[in-house]
């Protein structure tokens, strides 16, 4: 394992615009960006991407990713159990929409998902998630922007 901060992707539900993001970031700035899935993902020749296909189950591509983390490593993910387990091992994880998920707030993350949880389970319709915009774009290359900044000083 690299001593060098990596990317990690939980990226069966990643929007495809930050799968480009990401790879343009990998190319330019010689960072590792891998991309974990319980599918088949097509990759960029590039020696700084790569994919990682885990076997289909619940939360099969989460733990994969929880067990390769190492701190000062970016995970992006929309999962927020996902987010708060790398956070415990001292990484950083970033919504695909650009919300960076810390240890202050990713508490009060879970409890709000836990509470729409029981919504859903209880039959309330609490709606989908709005249609991922650019400006959605530009927040997560800004968050990834500012992860750079401190991958640089590690080179």
């Amino acid at each position: 394992m690299s001593t060098r901060p990596h990317i990690w992707v939980d990226a069966d539900a990643c929007p495809a615009a930050i799968k480009e993001v990401l790879f343009r970031a990998a190319e330019r700035e010689q960072v590792q960006v891998t991309l974990v899935a319980n599918q088949w993902l097509r990759t960029p020749p590039s020696r700084f991407v790569r994919a990682i296909q885990v076997p289909g189950g619940f939360d099969v591509a989460d733990n994969e990713i929880v067990e390769r983390v190492s701190a000062g490593d970016l995970v992006v993910t929309q999962d927020i159990p996902l987010a708060s387990a790398v956070i415990a091992k001292g990484a950083l994880a970033v919504h695909p929409r650009g919300e960076l998920y810390t240890p202050d707030t990713i508490a009060q993350r879970l409890s709000m998902r836990n509470f729409m949880d029981e919504l859903r389970g209880a039959g309330v319709d609490t709606g989908g998630p709005a249609a991922f915009h650019a400006r959605d774009k530009q927040a997560f290359a800004n968050q990834l922007d500012r992860w750079l900044v401190t991958y640089r000083q590690t080179r």
